[in-house]
């Protein structure tokens, strides 16, 4: 099968992922084999790449938003069927004995396992998984929308958890890419005013389509005291930015696998009248199966940025360097039932459909 495999982390922009010939993965049992359709890029491949995370596996095949149809099951694996539609996330696998598992915490499993970083992802023709570890995906949900939800999605939802946002309430959201930009449209379905803090004025402007009540600059003050926020981009200067624009017992959710360093805080000024910091780590299965049936019945709607397998180093480049509205989607095999429209990148005529609250599709 065709892969896009990472032999040595180093800069993306020397465009390390190299296009190879490799073996299908071995199935063990329990497990399927998914004929890729869709992989969506993330940040943390990007992570994984330049070596912001430690090297867990070399060679290894990136990517862990992985859509795709069942063609072969190994022993004792029953819970699909050949030709189901399945996804795979980042949490590969858990032990399911430890402290966290036996508490209903599986995403703090002592013992975890995660798709593109410890074992081979969806950067492929093929990627195996185990069944219990892989997501049904809604029939209303084409491959490459339902893609960029697995983490993306899923990270964002749970730092919607995490953050303690309630139906009507403030929410900010600093940094708008793949996460936020499926976070605002749950948060805007729970009837919450929502103040979107990024750079770039693409960013920025898709922000304000998507319905923001407030679009600024990344480190700029909202016009209002917020009662929770998220920080989905990876800088640790934003944080006590965030802090101060929460109103007394707000509480900030850091959604990322990694940020750059947190500047000293103050107490009175930055957590003082109780408002609390709360870091994101992994997602469980139950924030997966939720977020996903949300999409369907929302519907979410995400915002795509399509490229061939091969140009996997230009598609992580171009996120790198804040040049993917929304999220970028790896575009493996054509599926079964043909996509609305023609596959290519949404354009900005598309962007506006978002405040409209038209039904698009693409093409």
């Amino acid at each position: 099968m065709r892969a896009m495999l990472l032999h040595q982390q180093q800069s993306i922009d020397t465009s390390p992922l190299q296009l190879e010939s490799v073996p299908r993965p071995a199935l063990e049992p329990g497990d399927v084999l998914i004929k890729v359709e869709a992989c969506a890029i993330c940040r943390t491949d990007l992570h994984v790449v330049e070596g912001d995370l430690p090297p867990a596996k070399m060679p290894i095949i990136p990517g862990h938003q992985v859509v795709g149809q069942v063609v072969e099951r190994g022993a004792e694996a029953s819970r699909f069927e050949i030709g189901d539609r399945v996804g795979i996330a980042w949490l590969r696998s858990t032990d399911g004995t430890c402290r966290f598992c036996r508490s209903g915490r599986e995403n703090l499993c002592l013992d975890a396992r995660f798709t593109g970083y410890m074992e081979d992802g969806g950067y492929a023709e093929y990627a195996a998984v185990r069944e219990d570890f892989a997501y049904p995906i809604p029939a209303e949900l084409e491959p490459i929308h339902a893609a960029p939800l697995l983490c993306a999605g899923i990270i964002g939802y749970r730092a919607l958890k995490r953050s303690d946002v309630q139906p009507g309430r403030r929410l900010g959201i600093y940094g708008f890419g793949a996460s936020a930009h499926v976070s605002i449209q749950v948060a805007r379905h729970w009837g919450c005013e929502v103040y979107v803090a990024t750079r770039g004025e693409r960013h920025q402007a898709l922000a304000r389509a998507m319905g923001a009540t407030w679009v600024g600059g990344a480190a700029d003050s909202p016009p209002e005291k917020l009662d929770s926020a998220i920080i989905f981009a990876p800088a640790g200067e934003l944080v006590p930015v965030a802090l101060e624009a929460l109103d007394r017992g707000g509480t900030l959710a850091l959604a990322g696998i990694y940020m750059s360093q947190i500047p000293p805080l103050d107490y009175e000024r930055d957590l003082f009248y109780e408002r609390n910091i709360r870091s994101v780590t992994a997602n469980t299965r139950e924030d997966g199966e939720e977020l996903l049936r949300l999409a369907a019945e929302i519907p979410i709607r995400t915002h795509t940025e399509l490229f061939p397998l091969e140009e996997a180093n230009e598609a992580l480049q171009k996120l790198k360097h804040d040049g993917i509205q929304g999220a970028g989607v790896l575009v493996v095999e054509a599926p079964s039932a043909p996509l609305a429209g023609s596959i290519r990148a949404v354009t900005g005529d598309e962007e506006e459909l978002f405040s409209t609250g038209e039904t698009w599709e693409r093409g």
